[in-house]
């Protein structure tokens, strides 16, 4: 009789050796691991999502470093000094404009766009541009994409940025070449 009640009473460290029977232990132990599982699986996704989060709102300085079309606007003012081949960052044509709100220094790209054109640009001349200010180091320019002097406009860049070069700039060569790629 003893025998038959150590077979039937098994120590839950022994429990491998009873055949069937599982204890309340073990029960636990795969319940606990389970949770302890779901949990930590759930808080890697909540900073996986709360770290997208913080990384789709760009700052206004990295939004001021690409030209967005949609965020473009009309500057309206009287020349004050215009320069075809400017040595201040960007390199390229530079206005200042005096506006209502006081002096902007705009980028119009290559002048030869502007040559080409045949827009010439002079101290007190009214000008309207339509660009979006721009960063560049530790300060911000107007980046012009279409300068209006009177009824005449010229595109200076295209819509995504890009500053211009005029068709007439081309060498007879490079012109050749175009034709040929039609």
């Amino acid at each position: 009789m003893l025998a038959s009640l150590e077979t039937l009473c098994v120590h839950p460290r022994n429990a491998e050796g009873a055949s069937g029977i599982l204890t309340w232990e073990g029960a636990m132990k795969s319940t606990i691991r389970l949770l302890s599982i779901s949990l930590m699986l759930a808080g890697a996704l909540g900073l996986c999502l709360s770290v997208n989060a913080q990384l789709a709102m760009p700052s206004d300085r990295q939004l001021l470093q690409t030209y967005n079309a949609s965020r473009e606007i009309s500057v309206v003012g009287t020349v004050v000094k215009y320069e075809s081949a400017s040595l201040t960052p960007p390199i390229g044509a530079h206005v200042t404009l005096q506006t209502a709100s006081g002096q902007v220094d705009v980028h119009l790209g290559n002048a030869r766009v502007l040559k080409a054109a045949h827009l010439e640009l002079n101290a007190g001349d009214n000008l309207r541009i339509v660009g979006e200010p721009m960063a560049l180091g530790d300060g911000t320019f107007f980046a012009a994409r279409i300068v209006q002097k009177g009824v005449q406009a010229v595109a200076v860049r295209n819509a995504k940025g890009f500053a211009l070069t005029p068709a007439s700039t081309l060498t007879p060569a490079q012109k050749e070449a175009l034709r040929g790629a039609r």
